[in-house]
């Protein structure tokens, strides 16, 4: 169900030179606050993007944050470091969008163990 709203959404992959141009028409990248040099606020999602997405990815990222090693293992890292239970979830968001996009730009199977490399690096 997730893969064909991500796919009604976003129409086609190739329209992207890359990743981040993909997330920030989601509007999942991060946007900072900052006012002069004194006043600063926790960096959130941008949310400038199409909400329909952010919308379809939401339920899937808890999932694959409970149950999918690889998102697991990235979110784990990601409390960690002391991140809010709701930036786990949007860096989830995230990175299931990009793992698609990894998927559908490079017309390939999806290799975990590929992936998990990856997330491990990071």
């Amino acid at each position: 169900m997730t893969a064909a709203r991500l796919l009604a959404e976003i129409r086609d992959f190739h329209d992207f030179r890359n990743a981040r141009q993909l997330t920030a028409y989601a509007g999942l990248n991060p946007r900072q606050y900052q006012s002069g040099s004194s006043v600063y606020r926790k960096t959130r999602l941008s949310k400038t993007g199409n909400g329909n997405l952010r919308h379809a990815l939401y339920l899937p990222a808890i999932v694959a944050k409970n149950h999918n090693p690889i998102i697991r293992a990235f979110c784990q890292r990601l409390t960690d470091r002391g991140l809010s239970k709701m930036a786990v979830v949007g860096a989830a968001m995230r990175k299931l969008l990009v793992l698609a996009y990894g998927v559908i730009k490079t017309d390939s199977t999806f290799d975990p163990e590929f992936a998990l490399k990856e997330v491990c690096m990071a």
